[in-house]
């Protein structure tokens, strides 16, 4: 089984992207393990399925798959990969609109290099939860923001990294509290407009960065009084920028590397 597949990353948070129609038969979560396994397959965070344009009033269509193969309602950079991918051979100009599991996502060109792009991605209005919530943990209840940007996110303050920030994140991602599981993003003020974040996503583990964990991080850290919209959220593999204004939008990179063939 061949399965052909376009790599690409929005702030290295990788993705495999592969047109629905060249995509098989057959148990696609497994697919999904495989091909993203980075010792046997070709490595990624995530799986994504691509439809081109099906009607009016979307540029494109995704399934996403996390490399464990669990199906999100939606990844803020792998969309931004998509509406790359979708630019790139023509079916869609500077503003694309993408139908996720979270809905219909329409992101603005900002800026095209070749195969390097910078998209402006209406994330929507976040859901806000719980902007304070105690979450019982093994050691310690943790004081936490509880809030849903299209898929579920816990974000969690801190005063630094310095601490087994990984163990932590894999224990709340599957926290009783969360029945179907939770992102996790953990995040400290920098100065008035800026956060620094790292990553736990859920399906997929310590990811580089994450467009809705930094959205997630941002709302938090602007709900808590900590900073102010627009917000920088440096993560490991570089800044997002992300407006936290009603509709919430994200400022972030898409950049494709490779072409391939996947021999499942």
């Amino acid at each position: 089984m061949k399965i052909p597949f376009t790599k690409a990353h929005g702030a290295k948070n990788d993705f495999l992207l592969t047109w629905f129609g060249d995509a098989p038969e057959g148990d696609l979560p497994a697919i999904a393990r495989a091909i993203c396994d980075r010792h046997t397959g070709v490595g990624a965070d995530g799986w994504i399925l691509v439809k081109p344009p099906q009607d009016a009033e979307a540029e494109g269509e995704i399934q996403l798959y996390n490399s464990d193969g669990s199906t999100p309602e939606i990844s803020g950079n792998g969309t931004r990969c998509a509406a790359a991918l979708l630019i790139k051979h023509g079916y869609a100009p500077g503003l694309v609109r993408v139908r996720t599991g979270a809905g219909v996502k329409t992101l603005r060109l900002l800026e095209r290099r070749a195969l390097e792009f910078q998209f402006e991605m209406n994330m929507g209005r976040p859901e806000i939860v719980s902007e304070r919530f105690s979450l019982p943990l093994a050691a310690e209840a943790r004081d936490v923001t509880l809030l849903s940007v299209g898929n579920p996110q816990c974000a969690v303050p801190v005063a630094d990294f310095d601490f087994d920030w990984r163990a932590m994140g894999a224990e709340i991602e599957s926290h009783p509290h969360f029945p179907n599981r939770t992102n996790v993003s953990f995040f400290l003020a920098v100065d008035p407009r800026t956060i620094e974040a790292r990553f736990y996503e859920r399906g997929a583990g310590e990811t580089m960065s994450s467009g809705t964990g930094a959205t997630g991080a941002a709302a938090a850290a602007v709900l808590r009084g900590q900073v102010t919209s627009p917000v920088t959220v440096i993560t490991p593999a570089g800044p997002l920028i992300v407006y936290y204004q009603g509709d919430t939008l994200l400022i972030g990179p898409a950049v494709i590397t490779a072409e391939g063939v996947f021999f499942a």
